[in-house]
């Protein structure tokens, strides 16, 4: 029982690693101009495009698809890489609509509610539920600003066409704290679902490293 256990991290590892192969074969066949038209990205030259994901820099190399952080030396996670290679490929170039959706308002994700709640939703709950007003600071580390929705919210610019709004309620003496994650009406035409769950996680996840 303890091998099948420990086993998992590296299969979920083979997972990302043929995901990130498939990635940077689809990246290799669209030109440098037309995935930064798309994407909102920054042409460098003739192979370097230069992508914000969540306030930092990252440089990403043609046709090889290698990703790095443009300002520093630290490594970048495969699940990055992924996420930042699934972006540019999925990119349509689709204006927002301004109009906000939830995960479960997504084609086919009402009933893959349950585990994006507990991935992304129910971690923040957890953290902030009784100090909303913690998320404000939090998100400014990710270059996100206050919101208008909810007692609490926040947006981040996760990628330069791919704002997510965090909304937080607080709660009462009959009422649990509630929260939820919307997104531009869009998102759809730049990432797929999986990786619009991953994407939350992984905010949720640093909103509340930054909030110590």
């Amino acid at each position: 029982m303890a091998n099948r256990h420990s086993s998992l991290p590296s299969v979920r590892e083979q997972g990302y690693e043929l995901a990130l192969k498939l990635a940077r074969q689809q990246l290799a066949s669209i030109s440098v101009e037309e995935l930064c038209r798309k994407a909102g990205a920054q042409c460098m030259d003739s192979n370097k495009i230069m992508i914000e994901h969540l306030n930092r820099r990252y440089l990403v190399v043609l046709p090889d698809g290698e990703v790095s952080l443009l300002d520093s030396e630290g490594q970048v996670p495969l699940w990055d890489k992924v996420l930042i290679l699934h972006y540019l490929t999925s990119a349509k170039g689709s204006p927002a609509t301004n109009k906000l959706i939830t995960f479960k308002q997504l084609p086919g994700c009402a009933s893959y509610y349950a585990v994006f709640y507990q991935w992304a939703i129910k971690p923040l709950l957890d953290h902030f539920g009784k100090e909303p007003e913690l998320l404000i600071d939090a998100a400014a580390k990710l270059g996100g600003h206050k919101a208008s929705y909810g007692d609490i919210s926040i947006t981040v610019d996760a990628f330069p066409r791919v704002p997510v709004t965090v909304a937080l309620w607080r709660g009462d003496d009959e009422f649990a704290p509630r929260g939820s994650m919307m997104f531009d009406s869009t998102i759809s035409h730049y990432l797929p679902i999986e990786d619009i769950r991953n994407l939350c996680a992984s905010i949720t996840r640093r909103l509340i490293k930054n909030s110590g």
